[in-house]
């Protein structure tokens, strides 16, 4: 059949058809100028822009309706933003833009990477009109800061507005989640429920997403609470959104329960997110089951169910499982293995010691390595003491990042650890000389519903006393069972005593001491999250203290979760 190159797009429904509508008025003797504004609008919704903007070229005498319902037209693309400066140099303006107008053009300026300016000029515009802080308006600034990646300049707007309506609180929740302002982010959500303003999906999968990102456990079960009591908890996006948010904490079985009481209705990104869950707890098992149901109904295994079953495999150690369900994505599936693929089994080849393969898988995958591949085998190469292995990764990951700070700590303690201390010495030089620091451990845990950020060494909490008395008599009890300090990741440049104290006060330390103090029920799990890596020592003290104090300890750090209890960790002391 021959293409009609001339052909004009079709609307999405012919009975709403938006040029019948326009026969009709053309027809009329009473159409006015309303009817035109709602057919350019029209018209942009049935997908066919080229109508609009013939549309209103006809129009004798447009009015700010008109022009903001063209820009409104196009406020996907660059000719809004064109449209808009045509307005302002019409030989016939008569009026100013009102808030949808501007709430339009912030909408495109948040969708161009190089629009930036333009959205500062028309911030500057809306302060002059007087339309900063209505709610239409505010809400489209609130989106643009946060779009480009200036949290606090949205909060000042939100800040601004006088009468916020549940858009305002929806996009600074979005905006705060996206740029990983979590606990921020959920205070604005506490805000909105109290402010009893009503809530929307969009607001509840923007908290949803911050409590995920920070395991906040008992946050996702208020969320989940608000959402039933909102009649959201059905919806597909937030049954997801609650999925994602308690595996993440850890709670796979709450997110199995959400995943069976919806799974009528969810679609295979909840189904990815199900696996992801079990995924990260090393639970190939689990995985390997939903991946067969998934496909019993009738969904295709995308690249993110393949992601998930090979980080279950990673975490569970099996390089050789790895390796077939690579050639069975590319085989069977027909799907291409990515750079994260890839990485996940050379994870699983390093932590099972076989680093020469995971090496050499590095160098003939189709893409270049990036940091986390070289960071993978390094901190493998360490682990299994290679130490020359160690030198030539880390000195590719520093190729890529010369500011990569763990990079030169394990390197340099991999050396010293086979006392090769002339290039310990070279390597603290050329950390001292590029003037790279120690990236700051940084912890949060949640108690009776609100989270507390620990930092390394942190005296700032209002209990600091007691959470350093409490920590003390742990580090003592540890002790007596048998708990001997690991120095080997710290530098080997400062004394005995102050390197006990520089372990004893890791940021992951003070947050489980602080939750013991805070009077969480006997028995009843903690959990803590990392912005890094675990630490060799406070991974072994965690071991011990999970016998001190009879109870489970979950950590969430960069790389997967640890469980301790009785005195072991799930990850088998590979991670």
């Amino acid at each position: 059949m021959a293409l009609d190159l001339n052909q004009q797009p079709q609307p999405q429904n012919t009975s709403t058809d938006p040029r019948i509508v326009h026969a009709r008025a053309l027809k009329s003797s009473q159409a006015d100028r309303s009817i035109y504004n709602n057919l350019i609008t029209n018209y942009s919704k049935s997908n066919l822009l080229s109508y609009s903007l013939r549309l209103f070229n006809h129009i004798p005498s447009p009015n700010i309706v008109s022009w903001t319902a063209l820009i409104s037209a196009h406020s996907n693309s660059p000719l809004s933003l064109n449209i808009f400066l045509s307005m302002l140099r019409h030989p016939t303006l008569s009026f100013l833009p009102n808030q949808r107008t501007l709430a339009s053009l912030f909408k495109t300026c948040a969708s161009l990477s190089h629009a930036f300016l333009f959205g500062l000029s028309l911030h500057s515009l809306s302060l002059k009109l007087s339309l900063h802080d209505k709610p239409f308006c505010g809400s489209a600034l609130v989106h643009f800061y946060s779009r480009f990646r200036s949290p606090d300049n949205a909060k000042k707007v939100f800040d601004e507005i006088r009468e916020r309506d549940v858009v305002c609180y929806g996009a600074m929740i979005v905006g705060f989640a996206q740029n990983s302002r979590l606990v921020d982010s959920l205070s604005v959500f506490a805000d909105m429920r109290s402010a009893d303003v009503g809530s929307t999906m969009y607001c509840v999968s923007g908290a949803l997403r911050a409590a995920a990102e920070l395991a906040a456990m008992e946050q996702c079960r208020v969320i989940h609470g608000h959402a039933v009591v909102s009649g959201l908890d059905r919806n597909v996006i937030i049954g997801t959104g609650l999925i994602d948010g308690y595996g993440k904490a850890g709670i796979v079985s709450d997110a199995r329960r959400v995943f069976d009481e919806n799974l009528s209705v969810l679609n295979s990104i909840a189904w990815n997110a199900m696996m992801a869950g079990y995924a990260q707890q090393g639970d190939q098992s689990t995985v390997l089951e939903l991946f067969h149901l998934l496909e019993m109904r009738g969904f295709a295994p995308d690249e993110y169910s393949f992601l998930a079953v090979l980080t279950a495999l990673c975490n569970a150690g099996l390089a050789g499982e790895s390796e077939k369900w690579i050639e069975r994505m590319k085989v069977r599936y027909k799907l291409e293995p990515g750079l994260e693929h890839y990485t996940c089994l050379i994870s699983a080849m390093g932590r099972a010691g076989r680093l020469e393969d995971a090496q050499r898988i590095a160098m003939a995958m189709p893409f270049e390595p990036d940091a986390a591949v070289w960071r993978a085998l390094l901190s493998f190469s360490a682990i299994h003491g290679k130490a020359d292995m160690a030198s030539k990764m880390g000195k590719r990951l520093i190729d890529i990042n010369p500011y990569d700070d763990s990079a030169y700590v394990i390197v340099a303690n991999v050396l010293s650890g086979v006392g090769r201390w002339d290039e310990v010495a070279e390597v603290r030089k050329v950390m001292k000389d590029r003037r790279v620091r120690k990236e700051g451990g940084r912890s949060w845990i949640e108690v009776k519903g609100k989270v507390h950020v620990f930092l390394a060494g942190d005296r700032m909490h209002e209990r600091t006393e007691d959470i350093y008395t409490k920590l003390a008599e742990l580090m003592e009890e540890c002790e007596r069972l048998g708990y001997v300090p690991v120095w080997d990741e710290m530098l080997h440049n400062v004394g005995d005593r102050e390197k006990r104290e520089a372990l004893w006060y890791h940021s992951e330390k003070l947050a489980l001491a602080f939750g013991l103090v805070s009077g969480a029920p006997r028995g009843k799990t903690l959990r803590i999250v990392k912005n890094l890596r675990i630490c060799r020592d406070c991974h072994e003290s965690f071991k011990y203290i999970s016998r001190v104090v009879e109870r489970e300890i979950v950590v969430r750090d960069v790389n997967r979760y640890h469980r301790f209890l009785n005195g072991s960790c799930t990850c088998g002391d590979l991670w």
